[in-house]
């Protein structure tokens, strides 16, 4: 097994309550999602965070709007639905629970 695809694969399994916690208490543009993630060490790219904006979207997890840019064409801005901020704080509390039970885990093999 390779550990970078591992990683990868913990990542991905991550990146949709990453994108809400990102999304919450603002909206923001595509490219301000991307540098958020990366800051936090998420590494995504425009082809990987698009789908999942449109299928956080269709899902009703999130809503955008259009605003005009003084630097090109408009910009669609994302952001929470109460739907999404209530399943972010629903994956908040399992994330909690797994990484509890990792801890407990790692604790007792130890």
């Amino acid at each position: 097994m390779k550990l970078e695809n591992t990683k990868a694969q913990m990542r991905k399994g991550v990146l949709e309550y990453c994108i809400l916690l990102v999304l919450d208490g603002k909206p923001l543009y595509a490219s301000d999602i991307i540098e958020a993630l990366k800051e936090a060490k998420m590494i995504v790219v425009e082809g990987t965070l698009y789908p999942l904006l449109t299928r956080l979207k269709n899902a009703g997890l999130l809503a955008y709007r259009w605003e005009e840019s003084t630097q090109g064409p408009p910009r669609k801005y994302y952001e929470l639905t109460d739907s999404g901020r209530s399943l972010m704080v629903e994956l908040g509390d399992s994330w909690s629970e797994l990484v509890n039970a990792i801890e407990m885990i790692k604790t007792k093999n130890a």
